[in-house]
């Protein structure tokens, strides 16, 4: 019998991509998300459903063996303008999953955590991120609820919403023939295709890490002046790009988000993965397809 997964905010942009992911190795794959997939498929069962709503949250997870959750706000300038929201779906819904998990025994909880817990920016998305982790390692020590931490890098990719910024570079290039950044441009990301993503928080799983810190980024460092001017030489130098200063927002990180803090993740690398050029043309491509689509249906 196959192992039965639940996805909290498997709706979403990285959560749908790893449900995918999950049925094609074979697990039976339930999804948790205050509204319907877009992305359901075939072998995906779906509830719609408030993380925040405890007696719900534990009724469901009865049976289950995996827990995901990449629920609650995930937009670092939206968490910095709503704190209150911030806590109660970030932390309070974390710790509701959680405890249902200890309810009805769930073998391992998967956690979806960012490279800002390392630092001091961030605002309070960073600190919900580091608030989870603590109670996390805390039901572990008292329930023994084993767990794995995923801190994911910048993502990119099929899916995306507005706030992802490469899909917002993108846009902005498509739709206005210029890409403006906030920022001088020499801030340095290491991307990771969101496919790959999900492919490593699934391979995690497989290969039987438990109670360990997972770092999923990109394997190539890029100063996004760089990236930008990749996107411009894709689409024909056709397009002008602006930086707006002063710099980035205090939220936002420039060279590196580390910043001196105890639990060390390992970074996990796939054997093979997107190529970062490749994977921007692609984005190029699937964008302006959704935005033909849009125009032509009156959006």
């Amino acid at each position: 019998m196959s192992k039965k997964v639940m996805v909290f905010g498997g709706s979403g942009f990285l959560g749908s991509h790893v449900a995918d992911c999950l049925v094609e190795k074979g697990y039976d794959v339930s999804i948790y998300d205050i509204k319907k997939s877009s992305y359901l498929t075939e072998g995906q069962k779906m509830i719609v459903g408030d993380v925040t709503d405890y007696d719900k949250v534990i009724e469901v997870l009865k049976g289950f063996d995996i827990v995901y959750n990449f629920s609650g706000i995930a937009d670092i300038q939206e968490a910095s303008e709503n704190p209150l929201n911030v806590v109660k779906l970030n932390i309070l819904g974390n710790t509701n999953i959680l405890e249902a998990c200890r309810i009805n025994k769930v073998k391992r909880f998967i956690f979806a955590s960012s490279l800002y817990v390392y630092g001091n920016l961030g605002s309070f998305y960073r600190s919900s991120k580091q608030a989870c982790e603590l109670i996390i390692e805390d039901y572990q020590k008292k329930f023994g609820l084993d767990f794995i931490i995923l801190r994911y890098g910048s993502l990119y990719g099929d899916r995306a919403t507005g706030f992802n910024p490469l899909r917002d570079f993108i846009e902005q290039a498509i739709k206005k023939g210029k890409i403006i950044r906030k920022g001088n441009g020499e801030e340095i990301r290491e991307y990771i295709n969101v496919v790959d993503a999900a492919r490593s928080s699934v391979e995690v799983i497989e290969r039987g890490f438990k109670n360990e810190y997972m770092m999923i980024s990109g394997n190539q460092s890029m100063k996004i002046k760089d990236m930008l001017e990749m996107i411009k030489e894709m689409m024909k130098g056709k397009i002008k790009i602006e930086y707006n200063t002063p710099a980035l927002a205090d939220e936002h990180y420039g060279i590196t988000p580390y910043y001196f803090q105890p639990k060390v993740a390992k970074k996990y690398v796939l054997d093979s993965y997107y190529d970062l050029g490749e994977g921007i043309l692609s984005l190029i491509y699937k964008t302006h397809e959704e935005l033909l689509n849009e125009r032509e249906n009156g959006y």
